[in-house]
């Protein structure tokens, strides 16, 4: 049987698996309350074992008042992680006091520590890329959006809306230049989660369709497919580094959105200054 006759009998008896299956929602504990949907679904179990594994991970290197003087290697990387993100608070974050800056580094440590942990989770076999959906990042950026606007607020008062309308500009023009700078503020709470939404999926489901490439090679009575199967097998294991690299990287690009988001918000006398 040719290679291309294989695939169309796999295509016709449905074992040819989609790059998007493993993306797919499953209900683990179906829970159904009038026309309300509360089912406990993969999703949910990736995010809990996330959420128990660096629980878990804090409390046995903390346990007993504290670390060992000679840190071992999960001691040294929850002190990585702790000593990693005043850094860009003190560096995207200016005009403020050292105590007022650090006020903001517990929730910017428990945004980079959840995700640090759960984008490369993807990358285990048989688990789930919980930010490979943009309902679920859409509900991570968008209160992170809403608490910005709310320190904006505090910080400047009724001023905070200055940022959309700069020092001298022609009043004939000032409706149009609200307008443009009113949208891309408003789309700041979606641009996170595309952005986190895009990587995640679209890099995994790279690796899949090669590995699935790969495989199908591989198990074809084919002496030319399986000659050339080291290809496409070199590529997938070539991709693998990059895309956990991608992961972790996105944990890191989505402190600093926050930490500029931020500076815009507390700092706007000097944003406007500027412009």
């Amino acid at each position: 049987m040719s290679g291309e006759a294989y695939r169309y009998a796999l295509d016709l008896a449905g074992l040819v698996p989609s790059p998007l299956e493993q993306f797919a929602i499953l209900p683990l504990i179906p829970m159904n309350i009038g026309n309300f949907y509360f089912s406990f679904t993969n999703p949910s179990l990736s995010m809990l074992l996330t959420l128990s594994f660096v629980l878990l991970l804090v409390h046995f290197v903390t346990k007993n008042g504290g670390g060992n003087s000679v840190p071992n290697a999960w001691q040294s990387l929850v002190e990585l992680i702790y000593d990693f993100v005043p850094n860009p608070v003190n560096e995207q974050i200016g005009g403020l006091s050292g105590n007022v800056k650090q006020k903001f580094s517990p929730r910017i440590l428990v945004t980079f520590t959840f995700s640090f942990f759960r984008n490369p989770q993807g990358m285990i076999p048989y688990s789930f890329t919980v930010t490979s959906h943009f309902l679920i990042t859409l509900g991570l950026s968008f209160p992170i959006f809403i608490g910005i606007t709310i320190v904006g607020f505090q910080r400047n008062g009724l001023h905070f809306l200055s940022f959309s309308l700069p020092a001298g500009v022609p009043l004939p023009l000032a409706p149009f230049l609200v307008l443009l700078e009113l949208i891309p503020h408003c789309f700041r709470a979606l641009s996170s989660g595309i952005r986190l939404f895009a990587n995640m999926m679209a890099g995994h489901s790279s690796v899949k369709i090669l590995s699935g490439s790969a495989w199908t090679m591989l198990c074809m009575n084919d002496l030319l497919y399986f000659i050339g199967d080291p290809g496409p097998l070199f590529i997938v294991l070539a991709l693998t580094g990059p895309e956990l690299g991608v992961a972790i990287s996105q944990a890191h690009v989505s402190t600093i959105s926050i930490c500029i988001y931020l500076n815009d918000a507390t700092n706007l006398h000097q944003r406007v200054i500027y412009l």
